[in-house]
């Protein structure tokens, strides 16, 4: 499939290691105090409502400037609606989202690839109908709203626990044929990609890996996730697994990402989800963070990495 008439976004300097900024987990957790070189902002959360005249939440800018004296922010879009069938100039991504990223400063936006519309903003996993009616017109809106953005636009690829209908290609396939079509970039999350390896009958990491254009890949997710009712969720709630580090080795020694990411999330995906907090868990995210740093200085240290 060839690519349209995209404006060229250059992909970014290498930045580092980051954690997410989750709200959920603000009340204890000491974010300012990590070993870190990025924060990257979920925008849903402290969006201002779309009724409303606030672009954010009253009092979260000030803070976000707070944290941005420390180290530069990345904007993390989740339920936009980007990739439903709303106009796109209606959705929540160009109305709120867009000039958010933009008054952050953000060096481009992670953005998850799947559906949504204004009656279900809350469906954590649902992912695109991999086909290739669905490749043409995502990349027509990803094109349109990475340049409404002016900054690249990197898809995150999704958990899931049960193969699309009406799909006609691979996953990594159609997000393959994707950032080609559209001229944006890949915000890979290794951890979904393990958690859909173990719900997904013939789901091979090594298989998706392969399959994807790593020079497209511009950032990536770490996390860790729990067992419950005969899947493997993606609930950020545990340590990150060692076949994700092997993964994040294996992908940092043929690419060269942005940033690597930490995520840790309190209630927010099912009541089933541990409640993160005390000093285990805080020594849990330092181990994690610190581990990431040694992977990330290791890669980085090779013979022709930029």
């Amino acid at each position: 499939m060839e690519r349209g008439e995209a404006a060229v976004i250059d992909r970014p300097e290498r930045i580092g290691i980051g954690i997410q900024y989750n709200p959920e987990i603000l009340d204890w957790f000491p974010f300012t105090s990590m070993d870190v070189d990025l924060y990257e902002v979920l925008l849903d959360p402290v969006m201002g409502p779309l009724d409303s005249p606030y672009l954010f939440l009253p009092g979260t800018f000030d803070s976000l400037m707070e944290l941005k004296e420390r180290r530069p922010l990345l904007a993390h879009s989740n339920y936009g609606c980007d990739f439903g069938f709303l106009p796109l100039e209606e959705t929540p991504a160009v109305r709120r989202h867009v000039p958010m990223a933009q008054k952050i400063g953000s060096p481009w936006v992670a953005d998850h690839c799947f559906y949504g519309d204004n009656s279900w903003l809350d469906i954590w996993s649902s992912p695109l109908q991999f086909s290739r009616a669905e490749v043409v017109r995502v990349a027509d809106r990803a094109r349109r709203l990475q340049d409404a953005y002016g900054m690249p636009l990197a898809h995150e690829n999704a958990a899931y626990y049960l193969p699309t209908p009406g799909a006609e290609l691979r996953e990594a396939e159609f997000m393959a044929a994707l950032v080609e079509r559209a001229g944006t970039y890949l915000h890979l999350d290794l951890h979904n990609i393990y958690a859909n390896s173990l719900n997904l009958p013939g789901y091979r990491t090594e298989d998706y890996l392969a399959e994807l254009p790593l020079d497209r890949v511009i950032a990536v997710h770490l996390a860790g996730g729990s067992w419950r009712d005969g899947f493997y969720h993606d609930w950020h709630d545990s340590p990150v697994p060692e076949p994700v580090w092997e993964m994040l080795e294996w992908l940092l020694e043929r690419a060269s990402p942005a940033a690597v990411t930490l995520e840790y999330q309190g209630r927010c995906h099912h009541e089933g989800t541990r409640v993160l907090g005390g000093q285990q868990d805080l020594e849990m995210i330092r181990n994690d963070l610190a581990r990431a740093r040694s992977v990330w200085n290791a890669a980085t240290a090779l013979p022709g990495v930029r």
